[in-house]
């Protein structure tokens, strides 16, 4: 049966055209109003469940960064509530092209207000995306040190060697030199020790090679380094360079310089210190005076 035949049996039973177009618009806007709640629920859990999915590749894997995983699962649920928001208002006609424009002009305005934050929030994206550093690591930036606590979008957290939070914006952080001390596993520790010139210089430098390499931190390879660097005023000084794990750099580049210390005293090999010798000119008769007195 066509609509002809379907208009002419319904005006037959009393039934105006008005009557008949106005009961379809409702039933084709009571339709639209379910499939757009049926669409919501459904881009709610489709991005939730991608989030999740996302975000527990970083955690299930250690050798992946968990920040970057939850902003890239957090972006995801974000474009899918997007697109699903545009195909429901374009379901109930609405001209999303205006309506992009629109937002588009609001946002400009809005970046021109918070310049400031919106830098910040750009240099926390890069800083997230090409991960300079990472949550744990020991780190120098824009003058502060401290080990790496965590990296939002607005603003990075360190904990200093004090145990201080530092609160950094990360605009300064992805503007400003990095130093990254844990971003590769050894480190390369140095000193200088001085010995006197009356000393053995064969005997001063097998012992403090001996000292330094008997502790279980040093690493034989690459292999240490040890050479006269310098013939100060009152020493001689050797250079010693010995690589060492990244994470006992401190605590071993400080027990060295003792150890060596008492290396040396208990071989007998002179360790100077600065002295300052004063000659008058007149020493022969104040000499000559302070006898007669």
């Amino acid at each position: 049966m066509d609509i002809e035949q379907i208009l002419a049996t319904e005006i037959a039973a009393g039934v105006t055209v008005g009557d008949i177009f106005t009961v379809e618009f409702m039933a084709s806007v009571l339709g639209d109003v379910v499939l757009a709640l049926v669409l919501i629920v459904l881009a709610f859990v489709v991005s939730g469940w991608a989030r999740r999915r996302i975000t527990a590749l970083g955690e299930r894997h250690k050798a992946l960064d968990d920040t970057l995983f939850t902003f890239l699962g957090n972006i995801a649920r974000y474009v899918i509530l997007a697109f699903a928001a545009m195909f429901i208002l374009n379901t109930f006609g609405v001209q999303t092209t205006s309506l992009v424009a629109a937002i588009g002009a609001a946002g400009i305005a809005i970046g021109l207000a918070l310049q400031g934050t919106l830098s910040n929030l750009a240099a926390g994206i890069m800083i997230i995306l090409f991960r300079p550093i990472k949550n744990g690591d020991f780190v120098e930036v824009a003058g502060e040190m401290g080990t790496v606590r965590n990296i939002s979008l607005n603003m990075t957290e360190l904990a200093s060697l004090s145990n201080v939070q530092i609160l950094i914006p990360n605009s300064d952080v992805w503007g400003n030199e990095i130093k990254n001390y844990s971003a590769y596993p050894t480190r390369r520790a140095e000193w200088e020790f001085g010995v006197g010139y009356g000393a053995n210089l064969a005997e001063a430098e097998r012992i403090i090679l001996e000292t330094i390499m008997a502790d279980d931190r040093s690493h034989t390879t690459p292999e240490p380094f040890i050479q006269v660097n310098n013939l100060n005023s009152s020493s001689v000084d050797f250079l010693v360079r010995v690589w060492v794990d990244a994470g006992d750099y401190f605590a071993y580049q400080a027990d060295m310089k003792r150890k060596v210390k008492e290396a040396l005293d208990a071989g007998g090999v002179d360790i100077p210190f600065p002295t300052r010798t004063i000659i008058h000119e007149n020493a022969a008769a104040d000499q000559a005076q302070a006898a007669a007195e």
